[in-house]
């Protein structure tokens, strides 16, 4: 940035490059373009209130995307609130198709997860950083971010839809 503008024009100059990367990451996590298109505008839309209040911040596509981090999970506790009717399924494919339920099973197992376990299993496997980068993130130690792994891992698994039916 060059630091021409403050307030809600500093995002402009960063826009060009920060839209596609913070999409990138919202639909990365929740693989539906109308949420990811959602979130993403919600995220902007916070940047400039907050660039509003605060004249002196100064945006960056990696502070863009902590936004969005934030507005994603807002998405996941008001999904866990208020369950989302099913639209038209996307023609996809048998093997796209396969993939595609694959991924939408992992999204509502991930959404029956407390928080924490979520954001830990997102962490290491979607966004594949290392134990220790979750550890940075979450704000806990290297061995408590193993711990939370095996607990989440171990709580994924029993929600996960196919462990029900093998069960019974």
């Amino acid at each position: 940035m060059s630091g021409e503008h403050t307030g809600p024009e500093a995002i402009l100059e960063v826009y060009d490059e920060a839209l596609p990367a913070v999409y990138g990451y919202v639909f990365r996590r929740c693989s539906d373009r109308r949420i990811a298109e959602d979130v993403t505008s919600e995220t902007f839309l916070a940047a400039m209130d907050t660039m509003r209040r605060d004249r002196t911040a100064s945006p960056s596509v990696s502070w863009l995307i902590g936004v969005a981090r934030h507005k994603l999970a807002d998405h996941w506790r008001r999904a866990q609130r208020t369950p989302e009717p099913v639209d038209d399924l996307p023609e996809l494919a048998d093997d796209e198709w396969d993939a595609h339920l694959d991924r939408m099973v992992a999204h509502a197992t991930l959404t029956q997860l407390s928080p924490i376990n979520r954001s830990v299993l997102t962490l290491r496997y979607v966004d594949d950083l290392t134990v220790a980068d979750c550890a940075h993130i979450l704000g806990r130690t290297v061995g408590a971010t193993e711990a939370l792994l095996t607990r989440a891992k171990r709580a994924f698994r029993e929600a996960y839809p196919l462990n029900q039916s093998a069960k019974g």
